[in-house]
């Protein structure tokens, strides 16, 4: 499936909730406008009382918000749900972010380089969600 990019790619904030972002940005429409789009499980997954979301953004003309109801492996608590979130224009400039905010660290992590977001801490313990929008 094509997504249709918009004009210009932009950053924002990126929050994982557990299990309620639709609710949530929602909410965050209701206070800064905007539009809203979601990507949603095809079916319910164990565990959510509802189907969760993959990926939701909201943007609006004062910000722009991205969440999921994925959470990390060690659960949603303070320090790892909120993360800056840049859209990468394809899987190549997103391996070079990958190289550049990741380079001076030794650990390396395997990772599907096909997947929508990929998810990688900087030297400053910084969470970014490197996302390409347009997928074959």
């Amino acid at each position: 499936m094509l997504v249709q990019q918009t004009e210009r790619l932009q950053s924002g904030i990126f929050i994982t909730f557990s299990g309620n972002c639709r609710a949530a940005l929602t909410f965050y429409q209701a206070c800064f406008g905007g539009t809203l789009h979601f990507d949603m499980f095809d079916q319910p997954l164990q565990g959510y009382a509802e189907t969760p979301v993959v990926s939701a953004t909201l943007v609006s003309e004062r910000i722009v918000i991205y969440g999921s109801d994925l959470v990390h492996n060690e659960g949603r608590k303070l320090g790892n749900y909120v993360a800056v979130f840049m859209p990468c224009q394809d899987t190549v400039e997103r391996a070079e972010l990958i190289t550049r905010l990741t380079s001076r660290k030794n650990k390396k992590e395997d990772r599907n380089t096909m997947d929508k977001f990929i998810e990688v801490t900087d030297l400053f313990n910084v969470r970014w969600v490197l996302g390409v929008l347009v997928c074959f």
